[in-house]
């Protein structure tokens, strides 16, 4: 086996790596050890094959990598569980008195411990928004 199936052969075990972790440094390795092969391939002598590997990685690192982050991962994240829940709309189903510290929501068919933004108390049936969350209770107010 020659020099340069193993630079391949290390390049492809980092492709395999990137699989594995993130911010595609394993994928810069990789290609760069493929320059390296192409070097050893025609002869070069062992510092070419160094610069190439340390060309490869760079040129990887400094032009593919930014296009690979843009594209490949998102920026804009999807709210999910409880931050989903802010800015929403519900019903009240269980009058929100907070000197009782009662109070109940159902936002999408599921009930929420309430209470109110600004301590009043606020009937069943009254549609509210959720404003934040404390904990597991939602911060309401009436949507008039």
């Amino acid at each position: 086996m020659e020099t340069w199936h193993i630079l391949i052969a290390i390049g492809i075990i980092a492709f395999i790596a990137e699989i594995f972790t993130a911010g595609f440094i394993s994928g810069a390795v990789g290609i760069g050890f493929i320059f390296a092969a192409i070097g050893n391939y025609f002869g070069l002598e062992v510092k070419w094959q160094i610069l190439l590997f340390a060309f490869g990685v760079a040129l990887t690192y400094f032009l593919i990598r930014p296009i690979i982050t843009k594209y490949g991962y998102r920026k804009d994240k999807v709210k999910t569980n409880q931050d989903a829940l802010i800015n929403k709309n519900g019903t009240v189903t269980e009058e929100i008195h907070p000197i009782k510290n009662t109070g109940r929501i159902k936002i999408d068919g599921d009930d929420w411990k309430a209470k109110s933004l600004n301590n009043e108390i606020i009937q069943i049936g009254t549609i509210v928004t959720v404003v934040e969350i404390e904990s597991i209770v939602l911060i309401v107010k009436p949507l008039n």
